[in-house]
């Protein structure tokens, strides 16, 4: 269409460039490296959207910057408060489609879960997301635009709010490892000085157990590690994490191990997550099996009581159920927390996150399908 830029000409959005990106966009328009750290510092640190705020550069290049290349985050949709502090953004990816991202205020710690795809391809059977079915990855800007997005939103939220990033979990919608290259791209931003700057520890990827790339994380990041289990057996496991009949417990754990053992930091250990699905998952066989699975594993485990959702099938396991999984484990040496659960009443509880998701997959439309029957 006439008055239209074609791919060529198209914008580079400098909001998705880590630092060796950045150095080598400025190189590629005759400028030089140092530009980068400038520029960088101004969109992570001082957040701005226009060329025309960054003082420290010069007249000539800001108006060549302007038409090479823009600023640009996702759209916010929305913005949700729960009574509880947490604070949950609908915000719109070019797809069309809107993921969700939510901020865990906690003693002095502010933990923002991000999303990494529209939707979310793995389909486990207790996660509310991927009954929505899946449309797009998300881009680099649009995954560290999710942080952007939020440390841009604190001067609006409530007073009593925390306003500080101090941890961000790739936990929100998507499985990252299905989106390999962006996230890792987006990690990097977050623990880069000239972005975010927050340390490899402070920054986790949660995987439902995609194996090679698990494999091949090793070899490029060192975040932290949390591996979405939800069962103790390959029986149960393929039930409830479909992807476990490619990538059974053996492969996943054996991919574990290396990923630690890829580590520098011997002291480190892997978060083993456990959502408790009342009368299916909860029971005292399945803490024991879990404690023969996990016997050898550096870790410590985060049970998640269900956070239901309309027509899931799951109920959400009794206080005292919860409290006897519990103390099974720690029993056994091991250390054993439960995940608190916050924002429900603005839908925004592990587990819960739905976005609106322009399904290719037809998975939403067969789910809503089988409600009706």
């Amino acid at each position: 269409m006439a008055g239209e830029l074609s791919s060529k000409e198209a914008k580079v959005n400098l909001l998705g460039l880590s630092r060796k990106k950045m150095e080598a966009f400025f190189l590629s328009i005759g400028e030089k490296k140092f530009r980068a750290e400038q520029v960088l510092k101004w969109i992570h640190h001082h957040r701005v959207d226009s060329f025309d705020e960054m003082s420290n550069i010069s007249k000539s290049l800001r108006e060549l910057l302007k038409a090479k290349a823009e600023i640009r985050g996702p759209e916010v949709v929305s913005s949700h408060f729960s009574e509880d502090g947490t604070c949950k953004w609908i915000v719109r990816v070019a797809s069309g489609s809107c993921v969700e991202t939510v901020f865990i205020p906690d003693n002095g710690r502010g933990t923002l879960c991000v999303s990494s795809q529209a939707g979310c391809s793995l389909d486990c059977s207790f996660c509310s997301t991927g009954k929505q079915g899946f449309n797009s990855d998300l881009t680099v800007a649009e995954i560290i635009g999710q942080v952007w997005v939020a440390a841009r939103h604190f001067g609006n939220v409530p007073a009593k709010m925390d306003r500080s990033i101090t941890n961000v979990v790739m936990m929100g919608m998507g499985e990252p490892l299905m989106n390999f290259d962006n996230v890792v791209d987006a990690m990097d931003l977050m623990m880069d000085d000239l972005g975010y700057g927050l340390s490899k520890r402070r920054v986790t990827l949660s995987t439902s157990g995609v194996v090679p790339a698990l494999r091949k994380l090793s070899e490029v990041s060192n975040v932290s590690l949390a591996v979405s289990l939800h069962a103790p057996n390959n029986e149960l496991r393929n039930q409830l994490v479909p992807i476990n009949r490619k990538y059974p417990l053996d492969q996943l754990l054996d991919a574990i191990h290396h990923y630690m053992n890829s580590l520098t930091d011997s002291k480190r250990v892997v978060t083993i997550e456990y959502t408790l699905l009342a009368g299916v998952n909860d029971q005292p066989e399945h803490a024991r099996q879990l404690v023969a699975l996990l016997k050898d594993v550096p870790c410590k485990l985060n049970l998640i009581p269900f956070n239901p959702f309309p027509h899931s099938g799951y109920e959400r396991p009794s206080n005292n159920a919860v409290r006897r999984f519990q103390e099974s484990l720690q029993l056994a040496g091991f250390n054993v927390t439960v995940r608190k659960t916050r924002g429900d009443d603005i839908g925004a509880a592990c587990g819960q996150l739905v976005g609106n998701v322009m399904d290719k997959t037809r998975r939403s439309e067969r789910y809503i399908a089988a409600r009706q029957i």
